[in-house]
C-alpha cells in the first residue's frame, strides 16, 4: 500500500530515534561523525540520507542501512510522483 504523504527520513530520525532516546542533534552528529549543521539540515528536511549517512545511522541506532535508504527512496518517489508529468509517455512493451 502506498503512503499518501510519507515523512521525510529526517523527521523519522528526529522523532523516533533522537527525541525518543533523549539525545540532541549535537550529540548525535558528534557520535556519527557529521557536522551539527549537516544533521540539522537532514532533520529539517533540507537534505536527504546518503549511503554514507545510512551506514552511520544504522550503526548508531542498531538498524540497517537499507532502512534509512528505503525511507529516503519512498519519500523521493512520492515527491516525484507529484511533480513529474507522465501523460506524454507511451507504453513501449
Amino acid at each position: 500500500m502506498e503512503m499518501k504523504n510519507p515523512p521525510h527520513p529526517g523527521e523519522v530520525l528526529n522523532e523516533l530515534f533522537i527525541k525518543e532516546n533523549g539525545l540532541s542533534i549535537s550529540k548525535t552528529a558528534m557520535n556519527i561523525g557529521v557536522s551539527r549543521q549537516s544533521l540539522s539540515e537532514l532533520v529539517n528536511g533540507k537534505n536527504g540520507v546518503t549511503a554514507q549517512t545510512a551506514l552511520k545511522l544504522a550503526k548508531a541506532f542498531n538498524t540497517s542501512p537499507r532502512y534509512w535508504l528505503n525511507l529516503q527512496n519512498i519519500y523521493d518517489l512520492n515527491k516525484a510522483q507529484k511533480s513529474v508529468n507522465l501523460d506524454d509517455i507511451e507504453i513501449l512493451v
